[in-house]
């Protein structure tokens, strides 16, 4: 009897050693398949296959990011776009499904997190919550007596209809119109389908440029910022792409060429944005992942 016992309390302390066994193994067995992949490709002068969605205006600069950390990981590489634009819900959901793409990049949320594998680096530094306005400018003094965000709900914003952003907007009590196309939205604002259109301070001013004939332009006043990262997503059957692509975005920060593309890329308008001078509305982000790494101070404009 008195080994019945022993050996029954002696089970549980069994049981949670070959647990950790059996974790440690898949750790090492995942750390194996990310050196077969590597030494892999190294040892038969394959090249690593990159196959990315096609970009509207103003893709550049993820492109350019992906190409350089896929240059700093030491890898061989060949990017291919897609041969056809399509919205970034489809291509979320074709990367999940490893239909075409291997990489997409987009603003993160819970639910992508959970679908995808995020590259937990935002090549935005934090900027795609940094939102200003795109406005009809016959509608400009609508915006001058605005200092709330309690004064911003009796206007509506547009955004597009799988984008993270719409739900952030509607969870803070902005009303929103939707549309399935990107470029469809600047027409909707030139025919007051809605009464504003945020944008990131990153792309905006392209954007005001090309539709400047619609009579768009930039609001100078206002500010909506909500803690958000723009993240490269693969597929989660895909963890050494996602590895490489980390290890390749962490030397391009450390060597400063990510710090010296941002800039070149952004620096201007970022200035042009004048920030400091805004009325920032603080939003709430209900979409936020848990694991964002918002303690690494580098990740992030300051």
């Amino acid at each position: 009897m008195h080994r019945i016992l022993t050996t029954q309390l002696q089970l549980p302390h069994r049981l949670a050693a070959a647990f950790v066994r059996m974790r440690l193994r898949s750790a090492v067995a995942l750390l194996l398949a990310l050196y077969g992949a590597f030494a892999g490709l190294a040892a038969e002068g394959s090249t690593l296959q990159v196959r990315y969605p096609q970009q509207e205006a103003d893709g550049a600069y993820p492109v350019k990011v992906l190409a350089l950390a896929l240059s700093k990981s030491g890898i061989p590489y060949a990017m291919e776009p897609m041969h056809y634009q399509m919205p970034q819900g489809r291509a979320l959901k074709q990367l999940a499904q490893g239909i075409d793409l291997n990489v997409v990049w987009s603003i993160t949320s819970k639910e992508r997190e959970q679908d995808l594998l995020p590259v937990r680096i935002p090549i935005d530094k934090g900027l795609y919550g940094w939102r200003i306005f795109l406005v009809n400018k016959q509608d400009l003094p609508k915006f001058f007596g605005i200092k709330s965000l309690n004064d911003l709900k009796v206007h509506k914003a547009g955004q597009g209809h799988d984008w993270p952003d719409t739900t952030i907007l509607r969870t803070n009590g902005l009303p929103v119109e939707v549309s399935p196309r990107y470029d469809s939205l600047f027409r909707m604002l030139k025919s007051n389908r809605f009464d504003y259109f945020p944008r990131s301070v990153l792309e905006i001013w392209g954007e005001a440029d090309r539709y400047a004939d619609m009579g768009l332009v930039v609001e100078p006043r206002l500010l909506l910022h909500y803690p958000t990262a723009f993240y490269f997503f693969v597929s989660k059957s895909n963890p050494e792409l996602a590895a490489i692509l980390e290890r390749g975005l962490t030397a391009a920060i450390k060597d400063g060429s990510f710090e010296r593309l941002f800039q070149q890329s952004y620096g201007d308008v970022i200035r042009r944005a004048n920030l400091s001078g805004r009325t920032e509305l603080r939003l709430t982000n209900p979409l936020l992942p848990t694991k964002m790494p918002l303690q690494r101070k580098e990740l992030w404009i300051q």
